[in-house]
Order: structure tokens, then C-alpha cells, then sequence
């Protein structure tokens, strides 16, 4: 048994070649007691870890690899592992401070930075073959960490490793400090070597040609099978492995993530406030009274959203919204949040459910056990006061923007491995001009040869590389809007880093890793037409009484229809494109439902299904109107029992 605790992957970029959840697999199939993710000042991927992990019955540790600079101008290599949740969240507050103390995908630390974790951090040291720096080192080391520090051997079937693990031990014994095996693992594999070999290439911007010494002398910095591991560590430093592993008892399951609490008054619970601004918003929605379905509708919403304790995620949004509507800033709640009385009566949304047959458990399900995510469209123009309005409510410590983390796809990996590769950039580039989004593996070959890119070996190594970085991360973004407010200081949860735009912070996980853990994220997103709309809607009212707000707009002008049954969309939002154009004679839209329908029509998903057409004889009265199930007619039975919506 075995527990490997220096492990890279795919999520220090450029550096390792395999996916976490790889990583993790393999882990399991070798029959590791535990593995570590120790990315390089990053946390970035630990949480798709931590979902492998527990489909695979491992133990996943938290930690992160890091060069700090002393004082003497030198770099120590180290590896620190949370052992409890104080410990993790020392680890999280020391990441986002070498993050923020440098530009984006860079980090900065110092001996000092150390001397600041609160609690205690587990440190395997990597030292070099400098006798007397690292002997002054490990003495700096062991007052900072005491009984939390290691020194991690590594060996690597390099032509040194004998002298190492002498000389390892013997600094060892004279720090008294104990030995550990490890293995700078970068990748599952070790038939990810090659594409390790490119991916330093692009770090370093150079052909791997001409990489030399700067390349791993093998492939053995892969997850390698513990009866290997037998023969070349001693059985000591491999127990020891274990013996750190048992410390380090932390889950990311212990992470709770607490909602902003001063939107609450105190005299009321969360639920009170919730229904007190629902009822506030009725009144004014409904001055002569709510209709009675409707008002069953919002006590039902009201009940589910207490039982699954969101009632804090729509206090949030609301308040963000009256601040925009505060300051005449159009907007308006975007996709599913449509299907609910309560997003109407909280001014989130414009779309009145008097009017409308949706399912509020599109939005929120009991079943699904999903967090509401909401996405609020602003004017393009005036989103930053919304973005600057939040920074300043919340502080930095404890609003971010999400990451999205960029995968390389097909045409971004041919431009990058073939500029790697040192392949003919003419090549390269007829090569991703001819690609398409839906090209697959199977179309690669055709493509490669339509290029001049002939059945060379070189080629064939080239078409296997893009296959195998399709998919791969290549860096984190930040997210168009979506927002992270937490009650704590971020930096107790997760790392935050700068972003490339000035001003801007970004935590290290996405909208996949915020939902696996519960937090909340709000989509504060920008929309150029709800500008249009704002000037539209100023200048009517500058020469005539008329429309001064969205909801004054009515629902059912007949010459607009008839301007739209008759192709004529131009800069019309939704329905500009020449797809659009086309099918708006043939769909003839009467109500605003109708254009529900256009916009939903026209998508890969009907147009693939084979949807299109039945929708239109049924409408037309050529086709009967059949159900697939009658338990299913009353969601089928506005669509005239086509499933159109995606």
C-alpha cells in the first residue's frame, strides 16, 4: 500500500498531462491507499478530484505545490498538505495571497508568507543537491513546521538517484528530520509522456525539438504500480507515505458554505423576509389583488424554496435588482427563473404568470437537489455600476467572479501542437481553417491529408496529440458574470486570484465545482439589446405618452406580428438571424407564445430531432395532434405534443 502526495495534473497548465479525475482513477485501479492533487498554487481542480474520489472509494488529500523565495535570493521547492479543515483554509488564504500579489497566472511568495499560516500545514520539502543552502534551509524549515515536516525523496531511474538518496538521507539525519517517498507525478500514465514533452514545449514557447535537458529525462513521473515502487524506495519511506496519510483526515464535504446574512433583518427568519417582499411585490404587481391560482402558485414556490433553504439566494438577487432598477437600469431575469410567481413578485422577471402555463419545477426541484441559479441580463452599458455596486456592498474578501475554465478544442490544439511540433505554419493553418465544430476522431485523417499533412510519422504522432489534448484544460477565464457572495471571507472556501481585467477578482472553481458544493453564484450578465430597449423607450417618451417601462409594452400589437410574419427581423433580439428570417412566414407568429416557439424551434435540438416539420403540419391542421402518454399531455399540449423545448 501506498500514498502518493506529490501529484500534478492537468490543472497547473501547460505542465500536467492528465486530468485529475485520471489521476484519481488510476490511483484507485493501482490499489493506492490515498493520493494527493498538489497543483502548483492552485486548488484549480481539486474538486472534480474529490467527485472521482468518492465514485472510486479513495482518499483524496487537499494540497499545493509552491516555490518560495528566501531571503538569500534562492527557491524552495515545497509540498503542503492540509491535514483538517484549519489547515485547509491556511492553505486557501496563502494561495490567494501569492495570487493576488502578482499578475493573472502567476504567484508570488516569500520565506514571510510561510511564517503567516495560521494553522498547521503538513510540508514535504524537495530539496536540491546544494549542500550547505539546503542545510541552512531545512533549519528554517523545521522552526516553521516542527513535526509537520518531510523530506520527500524522489526518484525517478534518473542516472543521479543513487547519489540523491544519499545524499537525502544523509541531510536527513543531520536535520533529524524524517524521509518520505514521492514521485512528482504529472500524469496518469506514462504513455502521456510525449504530450507532456509538448506541453512543456508551449510553456516554454520553443519546438520540442529543441527542448534538450529541459524535458524529463523519461517517463517515470507517472502513477507507477506499488510492487515497482518496492523495488527501488526503501519499505520505510513508502510506510511513511501512509503514516501521512492518516493525518490528513480532511473532505471538501466539511466546507460549508454560509449565504450573506445582513440582508435579513434581525427580527425576522430568512423565510419571513422572503415572503414580506413577495408580498410587497404582489401588492404592487396586482394592485385589485392576486388571482387566486396565482396566489396558490407563489405559496407553493414559497413552501419549496423553505424546505430546500434557498431563501437567502432570492433575497440576494432581489436586492441586486433593486439597486439596478434604483438607479433606471433595465433588467430582467433570464431562462427558467421566467417560470416563477415568485421571481415576478420580486421584480427579477417581467414575464407574468397570469399569462403563462410554464412548470416552476424547470427552475426548482425537489428531485434534482440543485441550487437555483438565476442569470439576470443588464443593460450592456451600465452593468459595470451593477459589478462595482456588489465589490462595494460585499468587499473583495467576499464577492468574485467564478472561473471557466478554457479547454483546448480541436482547432486550438492543431494550432498549438503544430506550432510545438514545428510543423509548416501554412500547413497549420489550412489545417484549422478546414476543421468544423462538429469534426470528430474519425474525420481527423481526411482533414490531416486535405492539409499536405501525408502519413509520416510526424503526422500520425501530430493527429494522436490533438486527439488526446482535446478536452485538456489550457487555463482559467473568468466567468461573463457569474457572481460569488459569501458570508465569510472567501479565502476561507476557496483561493481567489487577480483577473486579466484591472479590478477584477476571480475564485479558482467553476459554475460545476460551485454547485458540486453548494455555493451560490449569481449570473449578473450584460445585453446590448436592453440598452436599445432603455434608449427606445426614453425617446418615445420624450414626443408621446406611451410606454415608459417594459411591462407597459403591450403583449398583443397586431402590427407587430405582422411585421414579424413577414420576415422582417432585422436587430430583432432572438430573431434576427437569416434562420429566423426564414421560418417566421412559415410559423406566422400571433402571440407572444408563438415566438416562444420560433425561438425554441430553431435550435440543433429540433432541427436534428426532426421536430420542425410535424410542429408546423399540426399547426396548420394537416397532421392530428397525438400525445405519447396522456400522463404527459399537459406539458405537450401547448407545443401540440411535439417536445420542442430543449
Amino acid at each position: 500500500m501506498f500514498a502518493e502526495l506529490h501529484c500534478t495534473s492537468a490543472f497547473t497548465f501547460f505542465t500536467g498531462a492528465s486530468r485529475p479525475e485520471e489521476l484519481v482513477w488510476r490511483a484507485a485501479q493501482l490499489g493506492y491507499r490515498a493520493l494527493a492533487i498538489t497543483d502548483e498554487c492552485s486548488l484549480a481542480g481539486v474538486v472534480r478530484a474529490h467527485r472521482a474520489a468518492r465514485e472510486y472509494a479513495l482518499q483524496l488529500i487537499i494540497g499545493t505545490a509552491l516555490r518560495v523565495r528566501m531571503p538569500d535570493g534562492s527557491r524552495l521547492k515545497l509540498v503542503l498538505l492540509a491535514p483538517d479543515v484549519d489547515g485547509y483554509r491556511s492553505l486557501v488564504a496563502l494561495i490567494t495571497r501569492g495570487r493576488r500579489g502578482a499578475e493573472k497566472g502567476h504567484y508570488r511568495l516569500e520565506a514571510n508568507d510561510l511564517a503567516t499560516l495560521e494553522h498547521g500545514c503538513l510540508c514535504l520539502w524537495c530539496p536540491t543537491l546544494e549542500q550547505d543552502l539546503d542545510s541552512a534551509h531545512g533549519h528554517w524549515l523545521r522552526a516553521h513546521f516542527d513535526e509537520r515536516l518531510w523530506i520527500a525523496c524522489e526518484l525517478l531511474q534518473e542516472d543521479r538517484d543513487a547519489g540523491r538518496y544519499l545524499y537525502l538521507r544523509d541531510l536527513a539525519e543531520q536535520l533529524g528530520l524524517p524521509m518520505v517517498a514521492a514521485n512528482d507525478v504529472h500524469m496518469h500514465d506514462a504513455a502521456r509522456q510525449p504530450l507532456q514533452d509538448v506541453l512543456t514545449a508551449l510553456r516554454l514557447d520553443v519546438p520540442v525539438q529543441q527542448l534538450g535537458r529541459r524535458r524529463f529525462a523519461n517517463a517515470e513521473r507517472h502513477l507507477r504500480p506499488p510492487e515497482r515502487l518496492r523495488r527501488i524506495y526503501p519499505e520505510a519511506l513508502l510506510t511513511e507515505s501512509l503514516r501521512i496519510a492518516e493525518r490528513c483526515t480532511f473532505s471538501l464535504d466539511e466546507l460549508h458554505y454560509q449565504y450573506p446574512r445582513e440582508l435579513v433583518p434581525a427580527h425576522r427568519s430568512p423565510a419571513q423576509h422572503l415572503r414580506e417582499l413577495a408580498r410587497e411585490g404582489a401588492a404592487r404587481r396586482w394592485p385589485a389583488g392576486m388571482p387566486e391560482a396565482v396566489a396558490a402558485q407563489l405559496e407553493r414556490e414559497l413552501a419549496l424554496v423553505e424546505e430546500l433553504r434557498y431563501e437567502h439566494y432570492f433575497i440576494t438577487v432581489h436586492d441586486i435588482v433593486s439597486f439596478a432598477r434604483g438607479r433606471g437600469i433595465l433588467c430582467q431575469g433570464r431562462g427558467s427563473a421566467a417560470n416563477s410567481v415568485l421571481c415576478y413578485c420580486l421584480f427579477i422577471t417581467e414575464v407574468d404568470p397570469a399569462h403563462s402555463n410554464m412548470l416552476f419545477e424547470r427552475f426548482i426541484s425537489r428531485e434534482r437537489d440543485e441550487p437555483p441559479d438565476i442569470d439576470v441580463d443588464f443593460e450592456h452599458e451600465r452593468r459595470e455600476e451593477v459589478i462595482a455596486w456588489i465589490y462595494e456592498k460585499y468587499g473583495r474578501e467576499r464577492a468574485a467572479l467564478a472561473a471557466t475554465v478554457i479547454c483546448w478544442r480541436m482547432r486550438s490544439a492543431v494550432r498549438d501542437l503544430g506550432r510545438a511540433l514545428g510543423i509548416d505554419p501554412d500547413c497549420i493553418e489550412r489545417l484549422a481553417g478546414a476543421l468544423a465544430w462538429w469534426d470528430g476522431p474519425e474525420t481527423l485523417p481526411r482533414r490531416f491529408a486535405e492539409a499536405g499533412l501525408g502519413d509520416t510519422r510526424l503526422s500520425r504522432l501530430y493527429r494522436h496529440l490533438v486527439l488526446e489534448i482535446t478536452g485538456l484544460p489550457r487555463h482559467l477565464s473568468q466567468h461573463v458574470g457569474g457572481f460569488v457572495i459569501s458570508g465569510e471571507p472567501l479565502d476561507r472556501l476557496v483561493p481567489v486570484e487577480n483577473a486579466a481585467m484591472a479590478g477584477r477578482t476571480v475564485i479558482q472553481w467553476d459554475k460545476e465545482d460551485l454547485e458540486s458544493l453548494g455555493m451560490m453564484k449569481v449570473d449578473v450578465l450584460a445585453l446590448g439589446m436592453l440598452t436599445a430597449l432603455r434608449k427606445m423607450l426614453d425617446t418615445i417618451g420624450g414626443y408621446q405618452a406611451g410606454p415608459r417601462t417594459l411591462q407597459d409594452i403591450p403583449a398583443d400589437d397586431g402590427p407587430t406580428y405582422e411585421m414579424l410574419s413577414r420576415g422582417d427581423s432585422v436587430g430583432v433580439f432572438q430573431v434576427e438571424s437569416r434562420a429566423q428570417m426564414n421560418m417566421l412566414p412559415r410559423l406566422r407568429p400571433k402571440t407572444f407564445y408563438d415566438l416562444v416557439i420560433e425561438v425554441a424551434i430553431v435550435r440543433p435540438g429540433p432541427i436534428q430531432g426532426d421536430m420542425v416539420h410535424p410542429y408546423l403540419r399540426r399547426r396548420d391542421g394537416l397532421e392530428p395532434v397525438e400525445y405519447p402518454d396522456p400522463r404527459i399531455r399537459e406539458v405537450l399540449e401547448r407545443t401540440l405534443g411535439i417536445p420542442i423545448f430543449q
